[in-house]
């Protein structure tokens, strides 16, 4: 394995409303998909949505 490269702001992350955000670029790097419905997800990965009716 190779040494890790520090983050850098505005290529692998920003920060939105005090949160990081990986960016499209970070998740090809990392070469896999997290299933935690990140916002830039490559994959596409969205989970099942249970739709409730109150009727």
């Amino acid at each position: 394995m190779g040494k890790q490269q520090p983050l850098k702001e505005g290529e692998d992350y920003y920060i939105e409303n005090g949160l990081y955000v990986f960016t499209k670029a970070f998740h090809e790097k990392r070469g896999y998909c997290c299933k935690n419905q990140c916002k830039h997800c490559p994959w596409g990965f969205k989970k099942n949505k249970v739709r409730t009716s109150l009727f």
